[in-house]
């Protein structure tokens, strides 16, 4: 492959002005094709096959006039301090915001809260929900606007008006803060190169691969419906690894240059080493995030490949584009006064103080990862509702109005549904569910036309996150119901419930999952068997110290108010099983990185610890880079104005923090050192099994100093 790889980029290098021209096509066309083409994006968590969803599917099919599945949104209307909503002007008021709220586009149904006993005890707020035609994914800003608008007139004459529900929930944005982490990554790229160019030429080549990936993917969401959150997964993963598989190569094409070759070799010989490694690495980044797909959860499939598909752009650009680009730099990548590749560096003092002190510093890596995992143990896991939003938000008020106004319990309402039943076994059913222990009230049941199919709805005592809550859905699920009738119990709590339970089961098959895949990739490259088992370990490491950070963070409050996290709530379902395919490719970036110098090294026949020493001196600098690259630009998310969005880059970069600084650059030295040559252990059955894939670039760079082939071909 690494001569595969030193002809492309040679042939890049000659033709360079063919290779840009070719990409600003392609990234034009599908710019084109994003602003003509993209569809709406999608809010909705739906897994086809729970209890849940199949009862939404059963009432579409028997009884349609329900209208389930279609977007809500719950106005909630408080009276002035020590007044009451059933009198009066306020009464007046209230009804009037009804006959607003009925002129809402796309609203299909409204309830009059004085009709339908909405009113609290106190009779100081009420509730109206409006049901809509369509989906949550389907309304625009527009729509949204138009109902919250309906308020002006009751907050003029006093009331207090706040709405939730998943029609108010809008497509998450990326704002001017996300920048923050490019703006971090220029100047570790600058202090890194000494040169301007140099650590422009990964920005630039990075944010090329970015916007050909989401152009791409907004092209497709013209013709398959995507989750809202798709495209910030993509630009995360895209920018940090197009940086830094950019990085990497620039960093050994500067080496190239160093030893005295010309720009065009230069070039091809970095492309035809450090390329192998950007393309292993690649493809444990690119199997992590497919393997999504086969945990049976469609949105996080759809995330995970327009991921990998980013990530697959950024391998490409990285061999053809960068190499391209490099032909226009030539010499100027070089700082003004280069350090001299033999004097001894940071990197190498540091690799030799852990190789004296090896024991003493794995124990204290270690310990220092269990301790950070510890509030791991006490993860709770849940779906965004009105209650995780921001305090100041309308859905928030809302939600805490309801609460203040009716308990808790009405933010989270059952919806129990009998199929092939009969009056008698409904009615059987209903009075069985008041009777379990968090059950605040039962309605009366509505039935189809052929009254074989009834639903009624079950205000639970406890919020919607409540693990009582969850408890008293199992509970209602396994009631026996008479006459041959089946029960199921759906609603959006439910279905969030349903959602949290499928990730958790998915989380153990999935992480087994990529670990053999990657470690057999990982055999591979490094021909040895605890090479991989020990980067595996330390993943696992990572991970498992990532979860008790996120935890501390976002579950239980701490330092929150330093990251702007504006509330805490139980940690988001789909965020460990997100984490874990993540990281794991990002933490292979590192290993590869680091790790393939120590290699070549060694299989040069430098004695084992110096080849750790030696190998640790060369990758390092780079390796720590690329992480503070990656940490600024995950970071940089933390501001976004959604939990999800702020978990996610919390968690992607203090896995990264911990995984290189701590993993990497603590732990596998350490671990490299105290096994010695024992590390590059490979049974002689399996060296004859496995192909050699001469990552390192072996066999390219023994050709090329022979002159004996390629220079010409």
């Amino acid at each position: 492959m690494a001569t595969l790889l030193y002809r492309l980029a040679r042939f890049s290098f000659r033709r360079r002005w063919l290779v840009v021209a070719v990409w600003a096509v392609v990234l034009g066309a599908l710019g084109l094709g994003a602003l003509t083409l993209s569809g709406q994006m999608s809010n909705s968590v739906t897994i086809p096959g729970t209890e849940s969803q199949q009862a939404i599917d059963h009432l579409k099919e028997r009884f349609p006039q329900a209208g389930v599945g279609g977007a809500t949104a719950r106005v909630a209307i408080a009276a002035p301090d020590g007044q009451q909503l059933t009198t009066g002007e306020n009464k007046a008021a209230v009804e009037r915001l009804v006959g607003e709220l009925k002129t809402a586009p796309k609203a299909k149904a409204i309830t009059d809260p004085f009709q339908t006993g909405m009113v609290s005890p106190h009779g100081n707020v009420a509730l109206v929900q409006v049901s809509y035609g369509v989906q949550a994914s389907e309304l625009t800003e527009g729509d949204r606007d138009a109902v919250t608008a309906t308020a002006d007139a009751a907050r003029e004459a006093g009331l207090t008006v706040e709405f939730g529900g998943d029609a108010l929930q809008g497509m998450p944005e990326t704002g001017a803060t996300e920048g923050l982490g490019v703006i971090v990554a220029a100047i570790v790229l600058t202090v890194t190169f000494g040169s301007v160019v140099a650590a422009g030429l990964p920005l630039l080549t990075a944010l090329i691969g970015v916007g050909v990936g989401m152009t791409g993917i907004l092209t497709v969401s013209g013709f398959t419906e995507l989750n809202s959150n798709t495209p910030i997964l993509a630009l995360m993963l895209g920018l940090a690894v197009g940086i830094d598989y950019a990085l990497f190569i620039v960093s050994r094409y500067r080496h190239e240059l160093g030893e005295g070759h010309e720009p065009e070799k230069a070039a091809a010989r970095s492309v035809g080493t450090a390329g192998s490694a950007v393309v292993f690495a690649g493809l444990t980044v690119i199997i992590a995030l497919v393997g999504l797909t086969v945990v049976g959860i469609p949105f996080l499939g759809q995330m995970g490949v327009a991921a990998a598909g980013t990530v697959a752009v950024a391998v490409l650009i990285a061999l053809t584009l960068l190499p391209a680009v490099l032909g226009f730099a030539a010499r100027k990548v070089l700082g003004r006064k280069p350090k001299s590749p033999h004097g001894r560096t940071n990197g190498e003092r540091w690799a030799r103080f852990v190789a004296r002190r090896r024991v003493p510093v794995l124990l204290a890596a270690v310990a220092g990862l269990v301790v950070i995992a510890i509030p791991a143990l006490g993860m709770q896991l849940g779906l965004p509702n009105d209650a995780t939003a921001a305090p100041d938000s309308t859905q928030r008020k809302a939600y805490d109005l309801v609460t203040a106004g009716f308990g808790p319990g009405l933010n989270g309402p059952l919806v129990v549904v009998l199929s092939d039943t009969t009056t008698a076994a409904t009615t059987s059913a209903a009075d069985e569910i008041s009777r379990l222990g968090d059950v605040a009230t039962v309605t009366q049941p509505q039935y189809n036309a052929q009254r074989d199919t009834a639903m009624f709805t079950v205000i639970p005592k406890s919020g919607p996150s409540s693990t009582d809550t969850e408890k008293l859905v199992s509970d209602i699920r396994g009631l026996p119901v008479s006459e041959n009738a089946k029960l199921s119990v759906t609603g959006q709590t439910a279905l969030q419930i349903d959602v949290s339970e499928k990730l958790a089961k998915a989380m153990l098959p999935y992480l087994l999952l990529i670990v053999g895949l990657a470690f057999l990739l990982l055999m591979l490259v490094f021909r040895s068997v605890i090479v991989p088992l020990k980067a595996t370990l330390g993943f696992l490491g990572s991970v498992a110290a990532t979860f008790g950070a996120v935890v501390a963070v976002f579950q239980w409050g701490w330092l929150d108010s330093l990251l702007g996290v504006k509330s805490t709530a139980p940690i988001m379902s789909m965020l460990p099983i997100l984490l874990i395919g993540v990281l794991f490719g990002l933490a292979m970036d590192y290993q590869v990185f680091l790790v393939t110098r120590m290699r070549e090294e060694h299989v040069h026949g430098t004695e084992a610890q110096q080849a750790m020493v030696t190998g640790f001196r060369h990758g390092s600098r780079v390796v720590v880079a690329a992480a503070l690259i990656m940490i600024s630009v995950f970071a940089g998310f933390v501001l976004a104005d959604t939990t999800l969005i702020q978990s996610i880059g919390f968690a992607l970069a203090f896995g990264v923090l911990v995984d290189a600084f701590v993993v990497r650059m603590t732990i596998v030295p350490a671990v490299m050192s105290l096994l010695g040559s024992k590390a590059w252990w490979l049974p002689k059955w399996l060296d004859r099994v496995l192909p050699n894939v001469d990552v390192e670039g072996e066999k390219l760079t023994k050709h090329l100093d022979d002159g004996k082939v390629l220079e010409n071909a």
